[in-house]
Order: structure tokens, then C-alpha cells, then sequence
């Protein structure tokens, strides 16, 4: 990504925090874009929505909270209303770029992150949105083996610069608050990793063979 180009980039994630694990460096390393944060889970989580509103500051994005069900059970939510969801709260513009979630999930394994990438695909598929091109996180935990950690051979991977790295730490701990000890403070990557597609049939393609090979692997 050109530093010295401006862009207009979406993210758009389950939960807040998400934004700034997987890319909160590629956020902090391009402070010229228009950055806009999408985040459709808990915004009648008083906490965390102070917390996400205090990181968009940190970010310096503009953002906005979705409230889709987010419970320990995590029921599989309706296709469509995950769409519709991220319609209601994306901008109606052009973006350049626009990064979410793996079909896979960042580790194993969130169904919320799934459901994400399958609708954000599909509505760029459909044109219901408009991107020059995606970008999918690309990390694993070897199925649970390790923290998750970006995949080495994705198609984009950028080892952070410490002093990058540290201010990313500084969000996950100190703005969004979780102990140093957390699963969250140690997952914190240092290099982050995009697999990245221009055209929206093989994305769709690509997420459609992914999604097999979870069900085949269940």
C-alpha cells in the first residue's frame, strides 16, 4: 500500500478490537487514508462501544457500531440480515479498498467472522457495494495449537516496525483494556497478512471453497 497516495478504505469486522488485531498497524502505517470502520456487533455494550468510539480517535477513522447478536451461543445469524446490517452501515460510496474478515476466521473458530466475509463477498460480488478491490485477514492457529499468527505466504505481509507495533499493543491494553495476560494482549500479531482479490468472482469462489473445506473438516 503507497503511504503517499490517499485511499478511501473500509474495514469491516464482527467485533470492536478486531479492527485492531488483525490490522491495526496497516491503520497506524497510513494515517493519509480515509479510513472507515465498520463494526457490527455490540454497540449496546456500553463498555466496549466507549472503548471502540476512544480507539477510532487513537486510529484517527471515522467508524460507526452495528448491534447484531453477539451471545455466547453464537446461533448462526440469517444471511441476509448480516447483508443488510452492513448496507445500513457502510457508506454509500466508492472505496478503493475494503478489508474484513478470512472465510476462514482469524483463528480457530468464530462464526461471526465467517458470516462477515461470506456477506461482505457477496454484496461486492452482487454490486450491492462498491470497492476496487478486498482484502481478507490471513492468519491461523494451526487449529488451536498456537495464537494466531499471519499466514507467511498470503499475498500481503508486512512485519510491523516496533515502535508501530508497541502503539497497537498500547490500543489492545490500555484503550481497549485487556490485561497484558489476555489471550487478546498476546495474540496482538506483529506482522499482519492479506489475502487480496481484485476480482469479485474469484473471491466468491475462493470463500465458496473455503466454506467446504470448514464443513468437510467439521
Amino acid at each position: 500500500m503507497n503511504s503517499k497516495i490517499r485511499k478511501t478504505i473500509a474495514i469491516v469486522v464482527a467485533h470492536p478490537d478486531d479492527e485492531t488485531l488483525w490490522a491495526g498497524g496497516t491503520i497506524l502505517e497510513h494515517p493519509l487514508n480515509d479510513w472507515f470502520i465498520v463494526c457490527l456487533c455490540r454497540a449496546s455494550d456500553k463498555d466496549r462501544a466507549k472503548r471502540f468510539k476512544n480507539a477510532l480517535i487513537v486510529l484517527k477513522a471515522k467508524g460507526i457500531m452495528g448491534d447484531l447478536d453477539d451471545g455466547p451461543n453464537q446461533h448462526p445469524l440469517d444471511e441476509k440480515l448480516v447483508e443488510n446490517e452492513i448496507l445500513r452501515l457502510l457508506p454509500d460510496t466508492h472505496f478503493d479498498l475494503i478489508l474484513t474478515h478470512d472465510s476462514a476466521g482469524e483463528y480457530t473458530k468464530h462464526l461471526r467472522h465467517e458470516e462477515v466475509n461470506k456477506a461482505v463477498i457477496t454484496l461486492w460480488h452482487d454490486k450491492k457495494i462498491n470497492a476496487k478491490e478486498i482484502w481478507t485477514f490471513a492468519y491461523e492457529d494451526g487449529n488451536k495449537k498456537y495464537l494466531p499468527k499471519a499466514i507467511e505466504y498470503a499475498n500481503i505481509v508486512e512485519v510491523l516496525p516496533e515502535k508501530t507495533w508497541l502503539n497497537k499493543y498500547k490500543l489492545i491494553t490500555k484503550t481497549y483494556g485487556f490485561n497484558e495476560n489476555s489471550w487478546e494482549a498476546e495474540t496482538t500479531p506483529l506482522a499482519e497478512a492479506f489475502w487480496q482479490f481484485k476480482d469479485p468472482l474469484k473471491a466468491l469462489n475462493s470463500m465458496k471453497q473455503s466454506q467446504k473445506i470448514i464443513t468437510i473438516t467439521k
